[in-house]
């Protein structure tokens, strides 16, 4: 699914249309606001313009999709040296400035998808995290891990020789579970995965949080 957030109808329009003649699934917001409500696991790629009704999108961009880890290009007539800098040093896939070739940017897409794909099983020393099927192994066996032990260790993947700190393995808890669970708990469950695991693979910052290298 692709999520294209536009203000400009015609552009959006057209755009939605030749995105559905080469097989792709388009959502279309022309606002953040109601692009937030949007940023779930089903979501493959962003199409993001810049000046936007309610917000800028390198704001929006940085707040809220960074840490979602989801492929982001975007698109806007900002065509500046220092804003196209900008748009790529935040993190962002690709950068397309209007008017642009819609063939130009399909390629751009494909090319993103493609990489998306083939990187969807992250492997470091002998253990390996498919995201699609969110499983782990290690050499090759499967490691029994429940859904939150899962989905912490997702985490640390997806931020791969990044720390992931405490407060947001507890602000991930409260979304995954609705549950308000206090420090020692992430203690517990970060044991746990180390037990199943590796007590080595997980490198623990001391009253920071954890840190897969890789």
């Amino acid at each position: 699914m692709i999520l294209l957030v536009e203000d400009n109808e015609n552009i959006s329009k057209g755009l939605k249309f030749s995105l559905e003649e080469n097989n792709y699934s388009v959502l279309v917001k022309d606002r953040i606001k109601t692009a937030i409500e949007c940023l779930t696991s089903d979501i493959d790629l962003i199409i993001l313009d810049v000046s936007l009704p309610d917000g800028n999108g390198f704001d929006f961009y940085e707040d809220y999709i960074k840490d979602k880890n989801i492929s982001t290009i975007f698109l806007t007539a900002k065509d500046s040296e220092e804003d196209i800098v900008k748009g790529l040093n935040l993190g962002a896939d690709d950068y397309l400035t209007k008017p642009f070739s819609t063939k130009e940017l399909l390629a751009r897409i494909n090319r993103i998808i493609k990489k998306n794909k083939r990187n969807n099983i992250i492997k470091v020393k002998n253990i390996s995290f498919d995201i699609d099927k969110m499983e782990v192994y290690k050499d090759n066996e499967k490691i029994n891990l429940t859904s939150l032990e899962l989905n912490i260790l997702n985490l640390l993947f997806v931020n791969l020789n990044k720390i992931v700190t405490r407060e947001m393995i507890l602000e991930k808890i409260w979304e995954w579970t609705g549950n308000d669970v206090d420090d020692h708990t992430i203690t517990v469950y970060l044991k746990r995965i180390k037990d199943k695991i590796d007590e080595d693979f997980i490198t623990t910052i001391k009253k920071v949080g954890y840190r897969i290298d890789g």
